[in-house]
């Protein structure tokens, strides 16, 4: 039996919080299980694991001193899961997703904003809660994204495999990524980019350095590239600053969220998504990660963070899968529904 696992499902039977997770490309999986049920609120200068809602309200944490870290080295053996499945093309919500695309496309052009990012949720019925199973899937399935599983008796049971990171900090450097534009991978087809996904991508990038500015002492931006993600290819821009650490918690407030995960300009797209999308998307688009610590070194400072894209909730017998698209004056509504269909695979695929 895998050990890690086995303490989560043990954890999970006794309603205690953990979290499991495993790094891009990384060969181990890293577990942090709560001793008590208690709820910790995020704080600047605790250690531990981060988990933030899309709102930036609920800002949570599994503190280190207050758990037992464990480390599980990925192997076939402990990990192996069949690679077959079937998936089912759902088509619910369809049309108001698309009605709601059109929407925004005719607030678009009227100048409320020039993009807003819009989501919706599938529901997936299941007999119980596998979640050794799914998590097993996810480290094989999808080894270069951000797979995790997280479990608080107050917060509730979320997983995912996001291949977007918000920042990694180490001192004074601080790295991260404009990530935007989506295409099913088809090799070398995905470098012919439209000006729909060209435009997106390059809103997020403007946003990121315009907020950054005022924090750092330098800022470097690479050349847009293709990056493939699952079954599907992104355009990534990567984006690095000198900062002052005294200002981390500043420079997160004011990135998150990003246009990728809501819009431009931000307080308009916000406002949009709250009276039109028809659902609280909870932890959905927040983020989640490292916070003051790298539990691979051990070196105190540092901050791993990722926005919690490719995931699910579970509740009831339910899983809810949570799928998004960025929507700019160019957008097509049905394509935009065939994008959130093609992303809602990452996730069904464990299913």
């Amino acid at each position: 039996m895998n050990p890690i696992l086995t303490k989560a499902r043990d954890h999970y039977s006794r309603k205690l919080p953990f979290v499991l997770y495993s790094k891009p490309d990384a060969e181990d999986v890293i577990g942090l299980f709560q001793s008590s049920s208690e709820l910790h609120t995020l704080s600047m200068h605790s250690r531990g694991f981060a988990f933030v809602s899309f709102d930036n309200l609920q800002r949570y944490m599994i503190p280190e001193d207050s758990s037992d870290i464990y480390f599980q080295k990925i192997s076939s053996s402990d990990f192996y899961v069949t690679d077959g499945f079937q998936l089912t093309d759902s088509q619910t919500g369809k049309d108001s997703f698309e009605a709601l695309v059109g929407k925004a496309i005719f607030e678009i052009n009227n100048g409320t904003f020039e993009k807003v990012v819009l989501s919706r949720k599938e529901v997936v019925q299941v007999a119980e809660l596998e979640f050794e199973s799914l998590f097993s899937k996810m480290i094989v399935a999808y080894p270069n994204a951000f797979r995790y599983v997280l479990y608080h008796p107050e917060i509730g049971f979320w997983m995912g495999a996001t291949p977007e990171q918000l920042m990694k900090i180490e001192d004074t450097l601080l790295k991260t990524v404009s990530l935007a534009g989506t295409q099913v991978y088809k090799g070398q087809e995905n470098s012919n980019w439209g000006a729909k996904e060209i435009q997106e991508q390059q809103i997020v990038t403007d946003y990121i350095v315009a907020r950054l500015t005022p924090f750092a002492d330098s800022i470097d931006v690479s050349d847009p590239t293709t990056v493939v993600a699952g079954n599907l290819a992104h355009i990534k821009t990567a984006i690095s600053a000198q900062i002052v650490p005294e200002n981390i918690e500043k420079i997160i407030d004011v990135l998150h969220p990003t246009p990728a995960v809501c819009g431009f300009p931000k307080a308009q797209a916000l406002q949009f998504i709250a009276d039109n999308e028809g659902y609280d998307r909870g932890f959905y688009a927040g983020f989640l990660g490292e916070w003051n610590k790298n539990f691979t070194t051990f070196q105190e400072n540092q901050f791993d963070l990722y926005v919690n894209l490719r995931c699910m909730n579970y509740e009831q017998n339910t899983l809810n899968v949570y799928v998004g698209c960025g929507i700019t004056q160019n957008s097509i509504p049905e394509m935009e529904y065939v994008e959130t269909v093609n992303k809602a695979i990452t996730m069904k695929k464990i299913i």
